[in-house]
């Protein structure tokens, strides 16, 4: 009798395909990446297709960047072999986004189309705390923090992302912080904490010509970059100590471009949670670095893939 429960074969046995995931970040810098899954669905090869390009919304980059799909993982090949490729941009059908130049632009239809496939569409942070789930085996309440030229976040709560009754979730960089000095947010909104302590705010205020040029120069020992990272980490650690006494996680997984700057930062950060949050809130809690760094993303976007390949409703209609 073949194995599994029935005599049915066991989807995840014969698992092929790939996902394809592919990132939009709000200077419309977009990167398509492949991830191919295994026998047992858990080995993962990431692959670059083509590298970043800048783009116009209305441009089909996420298609054009795409890897031609490889013959023979499409659809299953024979009774017993389930065989999948999805595609998983990690931005619905149509993106709704506080940067207004991608707000309300359609992606799915044009991937479906190139594709002849379903597509998923989430949000990048989303995505990537997927991925760190992925990571860390056992944790069922994790809060993913990304810290780039914006801040966003991603709830695992029982071990299930949470994205909200209208995909809003996690927007923690818009959140307004004290005395921010009323800095305008590309939101409309004055002194959200990505106004004030995102890297592109920290870069108005430094020699640096970019985030990698940031954390160089900490890693140097340069005083005053230092200072302003860990003083920027204070002002994240404020909002991430209510998003603490809020959600109770195991872990806050840090992760981003400014995080090769870690030491000063994550400090601030975790000088602040530990001040700001309860006692028992923090009493086991985890602040540390992402494991997967720029490859979270994409792990939680074959993660989502995953997902809807072995829900019940499509094992119960599997060949």
């Amino acid at each position: 009798m073949p194995p599994g429960e029935g005599g049915r074969v066991r989807l995840h046995d014969r698992l092929r395909g790939e996902a394809l995931g592919s990132d939009a970040d709000q200077h419309d810098v977009v990167e398509a990446r492949v991830a191919r899954l295994g026998d047992q669905a858990v080995h993962l090869v990431q692959q670059a297709a083509g590298g970043e390009r800048q783009v116009e919304p209305a441009e089909p980059a996420v298609v054009d960047r795409a890897p031609a799909p490889q013959p023979g993982v499409l659809r299953g090949q024979r009774a017993g072999d389930a065989a999948a490729h999805e595609v998983v941009p990690r931005l619905q059908r149509r993106v709704e986004h506080v940067a207004a130049r991608w707000n309300g632009v359609e992606v799915v239809p044009p991937v479906s189309e190139r594709f002849g496939v379903p597509v998923f569409l989430d949000n990048e942070v989303n995505a990537a705390a997927l991925g760190e789930h992925q990571a860390h085996p056992g944790v069922r309440d994790l809060l993913f923090v990304k810290i780039s030229t914006g801040i966003g976040a991603g709830l695992i709560a029982g071990g299930r992302i949470q994205r909200g009754a209208l995909g809003a979730a996690g927007e923690i960089g818009h959140v307004p912080v004290p005395d921010g000095g009323g800095h305008p947010c590309r939101c409309g909104n004055l002194d959200c904490v990505e106004a004030v302590a995102g890297g592109t705010a920290l870069l108005a205020r430094s020699p640096a010509a970019d985030l990698p040029g940031l954390a160089a120069l900490a890693r140097s020992g340069d005083a005053a970059t230092v200072a302003l990272l860990r003083d920027a980490g204070r002002r994240i650690g404020e909002v991430v100590a209510t998003a603490v006494n809020l959600l109770n996680p195991a872990v806050v997984v840090l992760g981003g471009d400014l995080i090769g700057a870690d030491e000063p930062l994550i400090a601030g950060l975790r000088e602040a949670v530990y001040q700001r949050s309860t006692v028992l809130a923090t009493r086991t809690l985890r602040i540390e670095p992402s494991r997967l760094g720029e490859s979270a993303g994409l792990t939680g976007c074959a993660a989502m893939v995953l997902d809807r390949i072995l829900a019940p409703e499509t094992l119960d209609t599997a060949p």
